[in-house]
């Protein structure tokens, strides 16, 4: 096993990360002018908005799933992984938090950073698992809750399922009203092939993740949890401040 300290970054997937989170920004802009009143949108039906949250979503789960390869195949401690884990855990305390104070109504109780939380717990668990075991398990993750709706809407007495202190597994037959969910599943499977895309490049020499990546794009992707975090205090921030002055 490596020691801690020799551990690299990869720009590209960095880079990648960045592009996400980019986008998500774009998206948070568009729904903060909706919800100051300023832009007429349906972020909660309209294909044009859910479609684009739900491929910012892949791409940052993906990423994740990338990291936790090359995190593995550097031999990464425990003790690292806990200290990353920790604040993961931490800020998405702090969202539903802030969620409930904005929101109390539709306030965050399993969004991104919750699911990200448990799914890297998952990621590192099964990080060595070979791909004939985690083929099978991608698969289920990302079909189960099809399944799931189909099998409720024929056992009604299985609609304790969409309760939300369960519903974080993502076997549900109706969306939870909060203002963000990634629940267990499908993401998990989503993650899982991330890493798995990640163990076959890195087999094969890794060029695809090795190569060059534009500088401030992968500097951005290297601050991403801490970028996440102010990304919306700051823009709403921004908005509150033309609001009073225009």
């Amino acid at each position: 096993m490596k020691h801690e300290a020799t551990l690299q970054r990869l720009d590209r997937i960095d880079a990648l990360r960045a592009l996400a989170m980019l986008w998500m920004t774009a998206y948070h802009f568009a729904f903060d002018l909706r919800f100051f009143g300023w832009l007429d949108a349906d972020f909660y039906r309209d294909p044009f908005w859910t479609l684009q949250r739900t491929a910012i979503v892949t791409l940052f789960l993906f990423c994740a799933g990338l990291g936790q390869a090359v995190a593995h195949a550097q031999g990464q401690g425990w003790s690292r992984f806990w200290r990353r884990w920790a604040q993961v855990a931490g800020c998405a305390l702090l969202v539903s938090l802030g969620s409930w104070w904005v929101f109390p109504n539709s306030f965050i109780y399993f969004g991104v950073l919750h699911g990200l939380a448990f799914m890297l717990l998952i990621a590192r668990v099964s990080a060595g698992w070979p791909a004939r075991v985690l083929l099978p398990l991608v698969t289920l993750a990302l079909l189960l809750p099809a399944g799931a709706q189909t099998l409720i809407a024929a056992q009604p007495q299985l609609m304790w399922l969409n309760e939300p202190w369960v519903n974080w597994l993502g076997l549900i037959s109706r969306k939870p009203i909060t203002e963000d969910y990634v629940p267990l599943l499908p993401w998990l499977g989503v993650v899982w092939l991330g890493l798995l895309c990640g163990r076959w490049a890195l087999a094969r020499g890794g060029s695809v993740l090795r190569g060059p990546a534009p500088g401030r794009l992968a500097w951005l992707g290297r601050w991403s949890l801490s970028y996440y975090m102010l990304h919306q205090p700051v823009l709403l921030g921004l908005l509150t401040a033309v609001r009073h002055f225009a």
